[in-house]
């Protein structure tokens, strides 16, 4: 088999006085997500996404909630080591398409922004890397603004 698809999803509470990052972008808003690293969403399920891709597990595998060193850990860099994993099994990323549902902030002015970093992180174009945002329509823990989801596919692509 010569390409290999996976597919990613995670949600974290939105609370008070924490950072709201979203594919390594500090974004303006007056929550931030709650979890055991940064709580980046996006940058989770892409990550879930590529481990799943290649049958490793979830990234609670590699970087549990219950190990202090991960605590307020940099998404991204975490990113940056499952890519390393991703390569050394000898394959490569083709792309990545994401969804993030939220109903506030309004994450259009910020999607460049996490296009390029995701996509330097992972040495890949910025047309590899896709992100949409959309709302839940004002339903469930998403639309109540209780927390930001985010839901990823990766196809990756054995190395030549």
């Amino acid at each position: 088999m010569t390409i290999r698809i996976g597919n990613g999803y995670d949600i974290h509470r939105l609370v008070p006085d924490r950072p709201l990052i979203l594919g390594g972008v500090n974004i303006p808003h007056s929550l931030g997500l709650l979890g055991h690293s940064d709580a980046d969403v996006l940058t989770h399920a892409i990550m879930d996404a590529l481990l799943g891709a290649l049958s490793l597990g979830d990234i609670g595998l590699y970087f549990p909630p219950d190990d202090p060193q991960w605590a307020g850990a940099d998404s991204l860099k975490l990113l940056g080591q499952v890519n390393q994993m991703v390569r050394q099994k000898g394959w490569h990323i083709g792309n990545l398409d994401t969804v993030v549902v939220a109903e506030r902030p309004k994450l259009k002015p910020h999607i460049e922004a996490m296009r390029s970093q995701l996509a330097t992180t992972l040495a890949l174009d910025l047309d590899q890397v896709g992100i949409k945002a959309t709302t839940n329509e004002k339903l469930g823990p998403t639309g109540r603004e209780e927390g930001i989801a985010a839901y990823a596919v990766a196809l990756l692509v054995q190395a030549a």
